[in-house]
């Protein structure tokens, strides 16, 4: 009966945060859902509150992130990247495809995947527009890349943070760790994507509009610079990362309030407290759902050891458990089945839980944000085209991401 209520409640909360009816926030579902549990006995207050202690510090680091990408939205970041890929790609279909892998690649890996999405998609395709190229190619570029390039360091995506708490590394070795995967990763998805769409890359531009120069944002880019360096040094010295992503919004946030660029309003929203909400919630279900089952059953599927075939199957079984019920939830729940078996495995869970998104838009958050940004911009993007994309794209990025892992153990150690 408990695991029973406890799946009902997480199939609610998914489905609430899939469809969001009237674009309410995800939390609308997820805050009653968790107390039912707690006010049930299907989860014990001491085990909510264990469950909430543990998220607490990855919700924050979100937090500051998040308000980081916006601020440097607000000082023109995003506008100057679509003024380069303007200038760079000339009207060429294939420059510009390749000069949006590298900006969001590392817009996701330095500003997570949400930076992506939101805010640079609208420019990506606004670009796309001017030069008068297909925008299709490019949309799925984002949409891969908001995925699959957040494996790169800590900061990229909220799945990353959980697994850097429960891998026991610092900020370098994950990174390191995670760069040939990376590498691997993006270089497959843009030779896909590139055949995928060939036709469409083939086509001729239907105007010839040269862009206007832009002012390099100088600070923006040397706070970032330095932010990325207060991540590794706090690492060092085993502290939280949080505490460098903060700084940098903090500076970021008083230069913006004196120049009149943003509001204190406007960058407390950036937060996106409700989804905050929603993710310590959703812990708190996932907890339920764990402690009455699917622990037990979700061991006896997962591989053993982190041989390459192992650490394969984790990341196989992460991937197409994220396609059924998100990959929040389902790195929610294999990182405590796999955490004991090292850092290796809870990496391979990672790549599952990252790259196995791109097959279909129930995968993650972000599928569903960039479907409500292309739809936005009229483009057509249905379930079924974002599925075949993905299966051209998910397995051959998933063996090569896995095996890039591998090297890197062997290379680097855990």
């Amino acid at each position: 009966m408990e695991l029973t209520l406890a799946l009902l409640a997480l199939a609610t909360v998914l489905a609430f945060a899939l469809v969001r009816p009237r674009r309410l926030p995800e939390a609308v579902a997820a805050i009653p859902a968790a107390g039912l549990l707690i006010a049930t006995g299907v989860v014990s207050v001491d085990d909510a509150l264990t469950e909430v202690t543990r998220l607490l510090p990855v919700v924050g680091f979100l937090a500051a992130v998040l308000v980081l990408a916006k601020l440097c939205d607000d000082e023109g970041l995003f506008h100057s990247a679509g003024v380069a890929m303007a200038r760079r790609s000339k009207g060429r279909p294939v420059r510009l495809l390749t000069t949006v892998f590298v900006i969001a690649a590392i817009t996701t890996a330095v500003l997570s995947l949400d930076a992506t999405v939101v805010l640079l998609t609208p420019v990506v395709l606004a670009t796309a527009r001017t030069l008068g190229l297909p925008s299709r190619p490019h949309a799925y570029a984002t949409a891969h890349l908001a995925n699959s390039a957040s494996l790169l360091m800590p900061v990229s995506n909220l799945t990353n943070l959980l697994a850097f708490s429960a891998a026991g590394l610092t900020f370098a070795h994950f990174t390191a760790l995670m760069t040939l995967p990376w590498l691997l990763v993006i270089a497959a998805e843009f030779v896909i994507l590139r055949m995928y769409f060939r036709r469409e890359l083939a086509a001729a531009p239907d105007g010839d509009v040269a862009p206007p120069p832009a002012e390099t944002p100088v600070f923006v880019l040397v706070v970032l610079g330095l932010t990325l360096a207060g991540f590794a040094v706090t690492s060092l010295l085993d502290a939280s990362p949080a505490w460098a992503a903060l700084a940098g919004a903090v500076v970021l946030g008083v230069r913006a309030l004196v120049r009149g660029h943003s509001t204190v309003r406007d960058i407390a929203a950036s937060a996106n407290v409700p989804f905050l909400a929603f993710v310590l919630c959703l812990g708190v279900v996932v907890a339920g759902v764990m402690h009455h089952g699917l622990d037990t059953a979700m061991r006896d599927v997962l591989p053993v050891g982190t041989s390459l075939p192992a650490l394969l199957g984790i990341a196989a079984v992460a991937a197409l458990l994220s396609n059924v019920v998100n990959n929040l939830p389902a790195v929610l729940v294999l990182l405590p089945l796999v955490a004991g078996a090292g850092p290796a495995a809870v990496l391979a869970v990672l790549i599952g839980v990252n790259v196995g998104p791109n097959l279909t838009y129930p995968g993650s958050l972000s599928n569903l944000l960039w479907r409500n940004v292309v739809q936005r911009e009229r483009i057509p993007a249905p379930f079924l085209e974002f599925s075949r994309v993905g299966l051209a794209t998910v397995p051959v990025t998933l063996v090569l991401g896995v095996v890039g892992l591998w090297a890197s153990v062997e290379v680097f150690g855990v």
